[in-house]
């Protein structure tokens, strides 16, 4: 277990903890793909959390701090937490949410989305998933249908605090360029 103190910093929308290539190696020399890991933020929760650390590039991953480890952890964002970070071998993707009938159904009528939903890399699909899973009522169930599938065919809706137009022209412009060179 790596025990180490960091300021919890946001990019984007997303709150994370900035593992250092040297820290990361003592983890795991040599890791380049999704890190997972067990971790506890200032010594919560009891049984520690199963994440995936994101690679940054350099040697160094990004720890995003989901909602759920930040509310047992009492933390926000600019705080200086104790962390506590061990390599999780027995980690495999973690814990899916199933597809709710109320999306499946208006996402296989919609070609556009539903092309666009396979894409997604299974992260992506397991936030989603997550999301739709915590929604209660049948008028943000049905908002949350509208506004997914609207960003998923490619408008230009924002949803879950990302412009997913916009990423999906990086995607198609990083394809392009690569398939140039």
């Amino acid at each position: 277990m790596t025990r180490f103190h960091a300021v919890v910093r946001i990019l984007g929308v997303n709150p994370y903890v900035l593992v250092s290539a040297a820290r990361a190696a003592a983890l795991k020399p040599g890791w380049r793909k999704p890190m997972p890991v067990r971790i506890r933020v200032n010594g919560a929760p009891r049984t520690p959390w199963r994440i995936n650390m994101v690679p940054v590039g350099n040697g160094a991953f990004y720890l995003y701090l989901h909602g759920d480890v930040r509310r047992a952890s009492m933390t926000a964002v600019g705080q200086r937490v104790a962390m506590e970070v061990a390599f999780d071998g027995a980690y495999r993707n973690g814990p899916m949410h199933r597809m709710p009938e109320w999306f499946r159904k208006p996402l296989a009528r919609d070609s556009r989305a539903a092309a666009a939903w396979k894409r997604l890399t299974p992260s992506r699909k397991k936030e989603i998933l997550r999301y739709l899973a915590r929604l209660k009522s049948p008028e943000a169930r049905a908002r949350n249908v509208r506004r997914a599938l609207a960003a998923l065919s490619g408008g230009p809706e924002r949803y879950m605090g990302r412009s997913w137009r916009q990423a999906a022209e990086e995607r198609s412009l990083n394809i392009n360029v690569k398939r140039r060179t």
